[in-house]
């Protein structure tokens, strides 16, 4: 379906065109001033310079031109030229009953040119649990995934574990203490390892930190760690063994926490996969003159003509020929582009990685490693800050595990559900779940990518105000609504709308007429809180309509029925959005 605005604008250009203007000067846009109109043009104004004509005049003829068009109720000049327009309640309701026919895409329409884009979010660590910090990238993108999917685009989404390093020297080096009989510690086995692995993830959590502490303490602890990570990335078979049981129980875990969120990955590559392209790139770099040593390191120039600051050279190996996160980031690129040659790869990472990625980017393209016309793009985020404005914390100053932070919340829904005893405790805990994940979505979500936020959980749990809880009361007050209808008998079908007759009716019509141009704006901009904006709005004009309308007690049946078509489009649009952000609405609340 044809965006409103644009049949709107397309109205308008012809009612310019008519009377010997150029019909770019009919450009439409959503009034700011909604008190006097619901659309507004200021072509008028442009066009007096060009036809060096007073812009009343100019605006007088074109609202006479536009005179009796079905898409306008009114069209009105007014001084110094404005355009101020009205959309005919008739032309709107036949607009949203194509909408409502349309109930996978409500009239959005897809993307004309299907591309690949692989999104790159989440970046865990493995044997480390999620912590808060982990939320935004993970909410962020999964959204983003979904919006692109909804569009049209084939979204590819990967993990990037954090599986390389010192790290896993440290688990080994660790675990070597404890259980020194291990097979996967002699050098002279030459038979299989052992399926099971030789630890639990809590038993992995804890080993990890340990380690790190000791390595920080102990020269000869770390220099030891230092040599089984020498060995591990150089093929020693019981030490990859191992690395496999900690993926292995690593990932298992990692998949049930995102699956709390919500939040699931095409892709659970890591650093690691990356690893066997290092050697070929490099070479590749030095051959064609890109890379070059500075200081013992080797490096590539990313400076550009125009910076405004210091761009400092890419690192691609270090004096002693260790390679970086760069060197991992331009690998993963390079079996990205072998594997799936992506036109678009979006990096979803805390904001502070600005400068970094700026280096990644300009050296991948300078070396060739991407197709000339593969987008890259850097989606930085701020911080989850509590009360205090500092990063969130737990009660007692640590790192807060998601695990806890999501309980926490669950907990403070089952109360607040639980207070109208009108549930049984089993669907209470379950709607508390349901719930308590819209206000951390929504929460987050609400709030630009790259901005930091305050995690409130006491406001982004209430049931008032531009939150998740209230988006979902309103999706379950229609559901209780056509609810009963269906048990008067009658079936909530797809009855015909039929002209609004109340300001809060027109309202929320034109609120819904909006929803394709909303939907591709967040999109083009990557902005999950435009949805979340669109849906406030939305939300806000139907409980307007709803307190403002007797729809069960109103006696003409085609009004009523029309009213219930209003109603399901309004329901599906809210649970398309919440479902393109992450999260659903229960039946009950």
């Amino acid at each position: 379906m044809e965006k409103i605005l644009d049949i709107i604008t397309k109205e308008v250009k012809k009612g310019f065109a008519s009377q010997g203007y150029e019909e770019s000067y009919g450009r439409v846009t959503l009034s700011n001033r909604p008190d006097l109109c619901e659309y507004q043009c200021n072509g008028a104004l442009a066009a007096a310079k060009a036809y060096k004509k007073a812009p009343f005049l100019i605006a007088d003829e074109v609202a006479e031109a536009l005179k009796g068009n079905s898409v306008f109720s009114s069209v009105e000049s007014v001084k110094p030229g404005f355009l101020n327009l009205k959309v005919n309640e008739a032309f709107l309701a036949e607009y949203l009953f194509d909408m409502l026919k349309d109930k996978e895409r409500f009239g959005c329409e897809k993307a004309e040119e299907t591309k690949r884009i692989m999104i790159d979010y989440g970046g865990p660590n493995v044997a480390k649990p999620l912590h808060v910090g982990h939320l935004r990238s993970a909410i962020i993108g999964e959204s983003i995934k979904r919006m692109g999917r909804f569009m049209g685009y084939e979204m590819i989404g990967d993990v990037h574990l954090g599986d390389w390093g010192l790290q896993m020297g440290l688990i080994i080096t660790e675990l070597k203490e404890r259980k020194p009989d291990l097979v996967y510690f002699d050098e002279t086995y030459t038979g299989d390892y052992p399926l099971d692995p030789p630890f639990t993830i809590s038993e992995l959590e804890e080993i990890y930190p340990t380690a790190s502490g000791k390595s920080k303490e102990d020269k000869a602890y770390k220099d030891a760690a230092m040599e089984a990570t020498f060995e591990l990335q150089h093929g020693r078979k019981g030490y990859q063994a191992l690395l496999s049981h900690i993926l292995n129980v690593s990932v298992t875990d990692l998949k049930k926490n995102y699956e709390k969120l919500n939040v699931s990955f095409d892709l659970w590559k890591g650093e690691s996969d990356a690893q066997p392209f290092i050697p070929d790139m490099v070479e590749k770099m030095k051959a064609e003159g890109h890379a070059y040593i500075s200081e013992g390191a080797l490096v590539v120039d990313v400076k550009e003509e125009g910076d405004t600051k210091e761009i400092p050279p890419c690192m691609i190996l270090k004096s002693d020929g260790a390679s970086l996160y760069n060197t991992t980031d331009l690998a993963t690129i390079v079996w990205r582009m072998r594997d799936y040659h992506p036109d678009h790869i979006i990096y979803v990472v805390d904001k502070r990685q600005e400068l970094y990625f700026t280096q990644v980017f300009r050296c991948a393209r300078k070396t060739g490693l991407v197709e000339d016309g593969t987008k890259l793009t850097f989606l930085g985020f701020g911080t989850m800050n509590g009360k205090d404005g500092k990063p969130f914390k737990t009660r007692e100053g640590g790192v807060m595990r998601l695990e806890s932070l999501l309980a926490e919340i669950n907990d403070e829904m089952y109360k607040k559900i639980s207070e109208n005893h009108t549930m049984e405790e089993g669907e209470a805990r379950e709607t508390a779940k349901t719930v308590a994940l819209s206000a951390v979505k929504y929460g987050d979500l609400s709030n630009q990518a790259s901005k930091d936020y305050i995690f409130d959980v006491e406001r982004f749990t209430s049931f008032e105000g531009n939150t998740g809880p209230y988006i979902l009361y309103t999706i379950v007050r229609m559901k209780s609504i056509l609810a009963k209808y269906e048990a008067l008998g009658k079936k909530a079908g797809d009855a015909k709308l039929l002209p609004a007759e109340t300001e809060h009716e027109k309202g929320l019509m034109l609120e819904l007429s909006r929803f394709s141009g909303a939907m591709e704006l967040a999109w083009e901009e990557l902005a999950p809180h435009k949805v979340c904006a669109y849906m406030y709005d939305l939300a806000n004009a139907f409980n307007s309509f709803y307190h403002g309308t007797k729809i069960m007690a109103e006696e003409d049946e085609n009004r009523q029925a029309g009213y219930i078509s209003l109603l399901k489009l309004t329901k599906g649009v809210l649970e398309k959005c919440i479902g393109l952000l992450g999260f659903s609405a229960p039946d009950r609340m």
